[in-house]
């Protein structure tokens, strides 16, 4: 990204880079890992369906490397990430599907085996308002007085009719209940959410008030995405028999700028739009198969309409 896209970036919203550069005096990016085997969804007898946009793979971007010892993952991920970005710090993200739904020792041993590398400087986990155990809320404090300790809790929505249409599994109760649990127990922990727009029926004021719930639970970071079709999942049955319509590029960055002008400026915004990271599995729509020109319309729409993120947010 150049100069001069970053700076008209960073007048419409508060990007995560800066945020990361001013903890840590550079460039620091992820090295995506796999850690967790199973959703909790399809755990036996849970009697749960996996999420309408999951596809067999979770969020994770590599399928490929899935199977790779965790030290295999982290080494291949760090040579593509530092040639790309030519950067000498790293996260090691634990991505896929519920990190924390396996084994306590087990996500220790991991966190110790990532920052066994000397360039790496932190760690995120990924993980779901409804996989939180106390002993997993000590182990995030652990982590946290020995390093940079991010959790990403995959909220998705917080209006309880999309959570039950997305068959998610948790409520919006339960996943402000989360995000207070970590906020309170673990107060060195950098606390983010993932958030999807472009849900059935979804209105302004459901924008807004994720906005609002964001601010009053002084959530740290937020990741936002587009709800899109993959191949072989239930939502691409949706979409083929006629009762989905994925949202429209315009419709959604409409979406993002309601969100961004009521959030607080000092919760940091990982991304605004999703891409399809594996083209071959997307059905629609087609505008996620393009990273840049899609993140540039973006802010090229936020930046026409006079977006700025915070410019209507209420100190509570």
């Amino acid at each position: 990204m150049d100069h001069a896209r970053r700076m008209q970036e960073q007048r419409i919203f508060y990007p995560i880079s800066r945020y990361y550069k001013q903890k840590f005096g550079e460039k620091v990016f992820k090295i995506p890992v796999a850690l967790a085997g199973r959703c909790p969804n399809l755990k036996d007898g849970s009697g749960l369906k996996t999420c309408v946009f999951c596809d067999e793979w979770g969020s994770f971007a590599y399928p490929e490397n899935q199977q790779l010892s965790l030290k295999d993952q982290i080494e291949t991920h760090r040579k593509k990430v530092a040639l790309r970005y030519k950067t000498k710090k790293f996260f090691v993200y634990f991505q896929a599907y519920t990190t924390t739904f396996t084994q306590i020792q087990k996500v220790r041993e991991s966190i110790e085996e990532a920052l066994s590398h000397d360039d790496v400087v932190g760690i995120v986990l990924g993980t779901r308002p409804d996989c939180l155990s106390p002993a997993l809320l000590d182990l995030f404090n652990e982590t946290a007085e020995k390093t940079f300790m991010a959790v990403e809790l995959g909220i998705q929505s917080f209006d309880n009719k999309q959570l039950i249409w997305m068959r998610r599994g948790h409520s919006s109760e339960q996943s402000q209940t989360a995000l207070e649990r970590i906020k309170n127990h673990c107060p060195n922990v950098d606390l983010g959410v993932h958030l999807i727009f472009g849900w059935p029926n979804e209105s302004e004021l459901d924008i807004v008030e994720s906005a609002k719930i964001c601010n009053r639970l002084k959530i740290d970071n937020v990741k936002l995405h587009n709800l899109h079709v993959l191949k072989n999942t239930p939502l691409e049955e949706y979409f083929n028999e006629g009762q989905f319509k994925p949202i429209e590029l315009e419709a959604y960055a409409q979406r993002v700028a309601v969100f961004l002008s009521h959030l607080s400026p000092e919760i940091a915004v990982h991304r605004l739009v999703a891409t399809a990271s594996r083209w071959e599995e997307l059905v629609a729509p087609a505008w996620t198969r393009n990273k840049m020109q899609s993140y540039q319309y973006m802010i090229d729409y936020l930046k026409l309409a006079g977006t700025q993120q915070g410019q209507f947010y209420e100190t509570l």
